[in-house]
């Protein structure tokens, strides 16, 4: 099958399949398409063996437990790593923010969150950030979400000297290599995988925040989709807005769904994997014979992993202003490399090529999508044993994440391979894994 759509379809095909590709129900019913296929013996790459699914529930249960003594299980988020060593550092950013309203602080913890997000690609094995705040050293995602998180109350990502904490398409643009090596203390016996393309992933969010002035205003601020989601002062008003009756001053609700389709409307154009529909840039959405669907977005499974992780990032900065998450579950687990990584090392995956790790792979192969689908529909079957094991009926899929399956994914990881790497290498930007 051509990763090519059909070139005979016309303008309203394509703006129709963007849209199904776009939306997070889509992930879901295409994920188990294939998972399907997998189950009926269509894959040329996997099996699956669905008996062991009991014993990584336990695995799950087990270490959110242990994690989480007091069942206080926060969700899956950004916003643990900027609390990494035990250090409240949001409460920093928020006594600089002292004295300006909820809706401003709004704007510059969701830039906070969406810069940390997008610079939050695998930094291999050397790499390491000593924060002199606390003399603590951290390293992979937690060590960038706390540099990130320093850079940008030192100002980094803003071009108002007065105003330090916050993100604007001004600051963005003028980004280069060197200052984010100064940033994330790179040297040569600290080096850091992918400068560069974290360089180049921000001034392509500076080109999208300056092409939607009648969303992120003239000063380019991506903060400014809190204003278009909640229709807080004049910005321009996106759909699926609520008015909770008989609230006070924060009086708004948001569907998790339209969060995502918001950061995907938006933001689409600013990955570097470069999928397209016919021109129109889709994000972490790919072609496979197995997908099925109808229309004319038949044939692609999206994943949105980033763009998903970015959304439950953002439901506490939302919270804290009064603006309520809803449908939180409609988002999906995220298909990445310690939750698919999990499920292949405690055997539920079974790639059919036992040297199946011999190489580094590509987002774009069938192998990796099946396995990444694979993913998204065994963490949604891992959900109800894992609350009936906890006694939480009533656990969102983003705290089995936090509990959870990401750290199983590492624990296992870690008992199988040296340095805990996972089983399979991805040859990635890192905005995909």
């Amino acid at each position: 099958m051509s990763n090519e759509p059909n070139p005979t379809l016309t303008p309203g095909d394509v703006a129709e399949a963007v849209r199904r590709l776009r939306q997070v129900a889509t992930v879901r019913e295409r994920c188990a398409n294939l998972t399907q296929a997998v189950r009926e013996g269509r894959s040329e790459h996997f099996t699956l063996d669905e008996s062991k699914l009991d014993d990584v529930a336990q695995r799950i249960a087990a270490l959110t437990q242990s994690r989480f003594p007091d069942g206080r299980i926060p969700l899956h988020s950004r916003w643990r790593h900027f609390e990494a060593g035990g250090i409240d550092r949001l409460a920093e950013v928020d006594a600089k923010l002292a004295g300006q309203s909820h809706a401003a602080r709004a704007r510059a913890h969701i830039e906070l969150v969406l810069i940390s997000v997008l610079l939050d690609a695998g930094a291999g094995a050397q790499w390491q950030y000593v924060e002199h705040e606390t003399g603590q050293t951290f390293s992979r995602s937690e060590g960038l979400g706390v540099a990130s998180l320093r850079g940008f109350l030192a100002g980094a990502f803003s071009s108002d000297a007065g105003d330090p904490c916050r993100v604007d398409a001004k600051a963005l643009s003028r980004l280069d290599v060197p200052t984010l090596a100064g940033l994330f203390q790179v040297r040569e016996v600290n080096p850091l995988l992918g400068l560069e393309g974290r360089v180049a992933l921000l001034r392509r969010l500076a080109q999208a925040l300056r092409a939607q002035p009648d969303i992120f205003t003239a000063d380019g601020r991506p903060g400014h989709l809190f204003d278009a989601l909640t229709h807080h002062h004049h910005a321009p008003r996106l759909h699926n807005h609520h008015v909770v009756p008989g609230s006070t001053q924060h009086q708004h609700q948001v569907s998790a769904a339209r969060l995502l389709q918001a950061l995907l409307d938006a933001f689409s154009g600013i990955w570097p994997s470069g999928q397209q529909f016919l021109g129109v840039p889709v994000g972490d959405a790919w072609a496979h014979p197995l997908a099925g669907g109808e229309g004319p977005s038949a044939g692609w499974v999206p994943f949105h992993k980033l763009s998903q992780w970015l959304s439950y990032s953002l439901v506490e900065p939302f919270e804290a202003a009064g603006v309520h998450i809803t449908g939180l579950d409609e988002l999906t687990g995220l298909p990445e490399y310690r939750n698919g990584g999990l499920l292949l090392d405690a055997g539920v995956i079974r790639p059919r090529d036992a040297e199946f790790g011999a190489r580094a792979r590509v987002p774009g192969e069938p192998w990796v999508i099946e396995w990444r689908a694979l993913t998204v529909s065994l963490l949604d079957a891992l959900l109800p044993r894992v609350r009936a094991l906890l006694g939480r009926e009533d656990l969102p899929l983003a705290c089995l994440l936090e509990g959870g399956s990401w750290a199983a994914g590492r624990q296992i990881a870690a008992e199988r391979r040296p340095g805990g790497a996972p089983p399979v290498t991805i040859d990635s930007d890192g905005t995909v894994f």
